[in-house]
């Protein structure tokens, strides 16, 4: 074992990290029905590597071999509803063809290239290609697209040092079919990815029959509170043949409900006096009930006597 980890680690430094680089598939993404015969091309660029791979993923994340092809000779699992054509020399197309799907075959199919001869050397993966077999009748269909200001209630101390707290904005795309999408976020025209929080996959709603997906933006107080600054959550949607985008915005508002300290001690302030008033009054009142309780009491005695 300790052999084959040098050696391969050997190699891995000999051949460099970042050949999954080098590795290429097209198309990224894919629409098909179930009567159609999808196609995924991969190319590599790694010289005397003469072996293609190809996977599957499904949702649960699950990955299946489907097969492989040695220099020009095809071979696919059995069972397997798959051709694999082409060569898988450098420079030279591999293709993938699906027969026969149905919705099940949905899912990112990943090639990758080796070297046939020697089992050491590593596979190198494109970036996938994701396909959807589109439910009968259904068509794509984009997402609206929203942003939520943060709660009132979030962080409302003002007087921080540097406004270190911060406000959550949240972004929430909904109605889209299929699940295609990506989000990023933008101030103004400058592009955010720090303390963005995106859900990693978009939820199916069973009801609706349409996917949601959200995602969060965490920003420095001092920001929110500039009209001058704009967030804009951008969804990039695939619709079968193009990528589209369905962008949405919000200003930051200098007027909205904080807490400042002068606020929060005249707040206090107030409290303490309306409470002393009101004991003052507590007061008042039960010195005259004790005082009309006497004063019938006194009467009482006089009337037996």
């Amino acid at each position: 074992m300790i052999l084959i980890f040098c050696a391969t680690f050997h190699v891995m430094l000999v051949s460099g990290f970042s050949l999954n680089d080098q590795v290429h598939q097209d198309p990224p993404e894919l629409f098909c029905m179930t009567e159609d015969k999808p196609r995924i091309n991969c190319k590599h660029e790694i010289q005397d590597y003469n072996r293609i791979l190809w996977y599957k993923q499904s949702k649960d994340r699950r990955m299946q071999f489907l097969g492989y092809m040695n220099v020009k000779d095809g071979y696919p699992e059995n069972g397997v509803k798959v051709t694999i054509t082409g060569k898988a020399t450098k420079g030279e197309t591999c293709t993938l063809t699906l027969e026969g799907v149905d919705l099940s075959s949905s899912g990112v199919y990943f090639c990758a290239a080796t070297y046939q001869g020697v089992n050491l050397n590593p596979a190198y993966f494109g970036r996938g290609t994701k396909l959807t077999v589109l439910e009968d009748g259904r068509k794509p269909t984009p997402p609206t697209v929203k942003i939520f200001p943060p709660s009132p209630n979030e962080c409302r101390y003002k007087d921080k040092p540097d406004w270190k707290i911060r406000k959550t904005l949240v972004c929430v795309a909904s109605g889209f079919y299929p699940d295609h999408v990506s989000v990023s976020w933008k101030l103004n025209d400058e592009d955010v990815t720090d303390e963005v929080a995106t859900d990693p996959a978009a939820k199916w709603d069973k009801n609706k029959k349409y996917y949601n997906i959200t995602s969060r933006l965490r920003v420095l107080a001092k920001y929110w509170f500039k009209p001058e600054i704009k967030f804009s959550c951008i969804v990039h949607f695939y619709n079968g043949e193009k990528n589209t985008t369905h962008p949405a915005s919000i200003s930051g508002n200098e007027k909205a409900n904080i807490m400042t300290r002068e606020k929060y001690l005249k707040i206090t302030q107030n409290a303490k006096v309306s409470y002393s008033v009101l004991i003052v009054k507590s007061c008042v009142y039960g010195a005259l009930v004790c005082f009309l309780v006497w004063k019938l009491q006194s009467s009482s005695r006089k009337r037996s006597k």
